[in-house]
């Protein structure tokens, strides 16, 4: 698999719940594709595991992926928790329900057809590609309160 992609993704929310958005780069040789949505009423969890969603949706053919995030919850979800809730039925360590099993179930599809590089980097540190995906949900938010 020659074709390399790099993704950057980041959620935002305004009250936690509240008006939620998303952004993803996608980074592809000298190419780049932006990508946001916003929901009114949600949680910045779901916006995390949305942006990662939308950027693996987006792609049209096979690829190497290196996808960065600044969510813990995405990294140690998809890292970590996903087998064990995936083996206990979708219930937690203390055999609560998952929360946000919607989006992780598609997650995990969505990552099943990929090979994935997960990568962490801390935000708001001055990181120019999360700064960007930052901007992009926040931008989201902006943009459905117009309407």
């Amino acid at each position: 698999m020659s074709n390399h992609v790099e993704i950057f993704t980041d959620g935002a929310c305004r009250g936690n719940p509240g008006p939620g958005g998303w952004g993803a780069l996608l980074r592809f040789k000298d190419s780049e594709k932006t990508l946001k949505g916003a929901e009114s009423d949600t949680t910045n969890n779901r916006m995390e595991l949305q942006a990662a969603i939308s950027a693996l949706r987006s792609l049209s053919c096979p690829c190497k992926i290196q996808l960065t995030t600044d969510s813990r919850y995405v990294m140690d979800g998809i890292q970590q928790w996903l087998p064990n809730w995936k083996k206990r039925g979708w219930r937690t360590a203390s055999k609560k329900p998952v929360k946000n099993e919607d989006l992780w179930r598609e997650l995990d599809e969505l990552v099943s057809a990929y090979e994935i590089d997960w990568h962490w980097v801390k935000g708001h540190s001055g990181h120019r590609e999360n700064e960007l995906v930052d901007q992009l949900a926040n931008d989201a938010i902006d943009e459905m309160s117009l309407y």
